[in-house]
């Protein structure tokens, strides 16, 4: 026999408008909502003895309904256990009622006024800076925004669900959240084919022009941005394409009247990838990639000057990342070329002197053997190490020249001077820098 009374059914049925219920009916929808019923006390008797009450409360009930996936009730939230009086309209035909709180006119007269609301104010904020949105209390978080997505829009439709169904006229959000203009569609178009073009000089100059001094490419930034590190990532074996799009962030940067800061994490990438990667291009001749890896060294240190006081880590992180590729025996020496010069541009005579030069005698040995080796490749390369190591030292000359006199002939005997050097940066580097004739370079070198 079921617990709930099938007159309650037939009353509620007629209450939304089924005027005939078929008595056959009756009793299985009784069993079924005595199941739904004891379903939903059963969870909700779990949330309340993890919270450790001894009462049921009109919360719990709540959470159990969103556990079920059933939509809560509205209306019930009350912090104190409900009580519920009982009276009888017939023989057998109990009503319960909820008991209203009786309130005493006397304690509300009586009781303190409550506290004057503050005064309605306007105030400004930057709902937006050049498309990026800060991160300030009056904006919605990133959080807020995701939930504000994932909400179904329509009444009670989802497009997704509406989609695979089959229903007509589906709306579907665009992945972009701002839509370009068909002029500047069309100007990012031509200007990435004028800049790749091999055949045509003048088109890329004129197009690396227009991003250099156009103000009004807001807009394109991360389009441009997206574009640099999409041709690095496919295009290693391309240097033309490298060096095209190395023309084209350095343009960026030249570019007064963009705000580049929010991309700066972004550009790096690509550019520390021409700078130390282990394989660009595809051309035979060995010292190919050498020209790149300048131009990307030289956009490095544009980069370090123009946002390491925005950014504090910057400097520090690249210098590590060049440190790692200076001294890895693992990397070719290319790799070793673009840390070396990354190091010496980065961080300058500071950095050489507390970086660079503690590790040329460590350093030596892994272009020793290349060098030997006549008429090689390797050897040309291992000619540009070095000489690119030997002009990171240099810095601590023009360090050190304003302050320093010229050195009397008597100061020190040549052998000694020599052995001393070879103890500080090694025999190979110390013969180099002894070639080259110039003293005020070989006390630099020993004062550091």
């Amino acid at each position: 026999m079921a617990v709930w009374n099938p007159d309650n059914i037939r009353d509620v049925a007629e209450s939304i408008g089924i005027a005939s219920l078929n008595d056959d009916v009756l009793q299985p929808l009784s069993s079924d909502i005595e199941y739904r019923v004891s379903q939903v006390l059963e969870e909700a008797l779990k949330f309340m003895r993890h919270s450790k009450r001894m009462t049921l409360t009109t919360q719990d009930v709540a959470q159990a309904l969103r556990i079920l996936d059933i939509e809560p009730l509205y209306g019930y939230e009350s912090t104190r256990p409900l009580r519920y009086g009982e009276a009888s309209i017939g023989p057998g035909q109990p009503l319960f009622y909820m008991e209203d709180e009786e309130a005493d006119f006397e304690k509300l007269i009586n009781a303190p006024l409550p506290k004057v609301p503050r005064e309605i104010s306007l105030t400004a904020h930057w709902l937006a800076v050049e498309g990026v949105q800060p991160s300030i209390p009056q904006n919605p978080t990133l959080a807020d925004s995701r939930n504000q997505e994932l909400v179904p829009k329509g009444p009670g439709a989802n497009p997704n669900l509406a989609a695979i169904s089959g229903a007509d006229n589906v709306t579907t959000k665009p992945l972009v959240k701002h839509i370009l203009s068909r002029e500047l569609q069309l100007y990012f178009s031509s200007v990435c084919n004028a800049v790749l073009d091999e055949n045509n000089e003048e088109y890329r100059v004129a197009a690396l022009a227009s991003i250099r001094t156009d103000p009004g490419l807001h807009q394109l930034i991360p389009y441009f941005v997206n574009f640099i590190a999409e041709k690095v990532t496919h295009g290693l074996k391309d240097l033309f394409v490298l060096t095209q799009t190395m023309h084209i962030a350095s343009a960026l940067l030249d570019n007064k009247s963009l705000l580049i800061d929010p991309y700066v994490a972004s550009i790096i990438p690509p550019v520390l990838t021409c700078l130390v990667g282990r394989h660009l291009g595809s051309s035979p001749e060995p010292l190919s990639h050498y020209p790149l890896r300048n131009i990307a060294a030289a956009l490095l240190g544009s980069i370090c000057k123009k946002f390491a006081k925005s950014s504090h880590t910057l400097k520090p992180r690249l210098v590590r990342t060049c440190l790692k590729h200076f001294l890895d025996p693992t990397k070719p020496l290319g790799a070793n070329y673009g840390g070396i010069l990354g190091l010496q541009i980065i961080g300058g005579t500071e950095v050489v002197r507390a970086v660079v030069l503690p590790n040329v005698k460590e350093y030596e040995s892994l272009v020793r053997e290349p060098l030997e080796d006549e008429g090689s490749p390797k050897q040309l390369e291992a000619e540009a190490v070095l000489t690119a190591l030997i002009g990171a030292l240099q810095l601590l000359e023009e360090d050190t020249v304003g302050g320093m006199k010229e050195m009397p002939n008597g100061n020190g005997s040549g052998e000694s001077k020599s052995q001393a050097l070879e103890e500080k940066v090694g025999p190979l580097v110390a013969r180099r820098v002894l070639a080259m004739g110039r003293p005020r370079f070989v006390k630099a070198l020993l004062e550091a």
